[in-house]
């Protein structure tokens, strides 16, 4: 097995057991409270607009979404994580029909961990900072990744041009060669069948 390979089926393994490992925290110890967190800040935001408190109720809606927005980055992240570790696994299973060299080979699969790591992280850095450093970090992740994938689609595609070019190649050999070979068959069969009458009669005048 390359390093290449073997850099992205563990990497993808240890960033599976870290996004499963992250989801389980959460689910156990915190999921619970912000799904209590949400149903509570909907049901004041609700009871004050219902005693025509605008204030409360705008305070409690606000609340509400800072809550989901919240849970919803929490859920996001570790499905993030778990879903690119996936991916990596995969890619890295193939990852030997790329037909790059090593050293490029190597570079295109740390893109890609590296990517899938830090694209999740910057999304769960969205929770506690919702300036432009979270967002530029999610953003760099992404395009890592997609860099990375169209590297690897790049040499995985060009070698298979390479294969399919290769069998139309011996194709048209074998059926050229078939061609002819029946081409000289049919021409010694007419040969055959115009000199047996020859013999025929070569025989009865003798």
């Amino acid at each position: 097995m390359s390093g290449s390979r073997r850099l992205l089926i563990l990497g993808g393994i240890a960033l599976a057991l870290w996004g499963m490992g992250y989801g389980l925290w959460y689910a156990v110890f915190a999921e619970h409270q912000a799904l209590n967190g949400i149903g509570g800040s909907l049901a004041t935001a609700f009871d004050a607009a219902a005693s025509r408190n605008l204030g409360a109720s705008e305070t409690a809606f606000r609340n509400y979404k800072e809550a989901k927005y919240v849970y919803d980055r929490q859920v996001d992240v570790h499905g993030h994580w778990i879903g690119l570790a996936m991916l990596l696994i995969v890619v890295g299973i193939a990852f030997d029909r790329v037909r790059f060299a090593e050293r490029q080979k190597l570079v295109l699969a740390s893109a890609l961990l590296t990517g899938a790591a830090i694209f999740p992280f910057g999304v769960l850095l969205q929770i506690f900072d919702h300036g432009a450093i979270p967002r530029g970090i999610a953003i760099l992740g992404s395009l890592l990744v997609i860099a990375a994938l169209l590297g690897v689609a790049l040499g995985a595609d060009m070698r298979s041009v390479r294969k399919r070019i290769r069998r139309i190649m011996l194709a048209a050999r074998f059926s050229q060669s078939g061609f002819l070979q029946r081409a000289q068959t049919r021409r010694q069969s007419c040969l055959h069948s115009r000199q047996v009458p020859w013999r025929n009669r070569s025989r009865t005048g003798a």
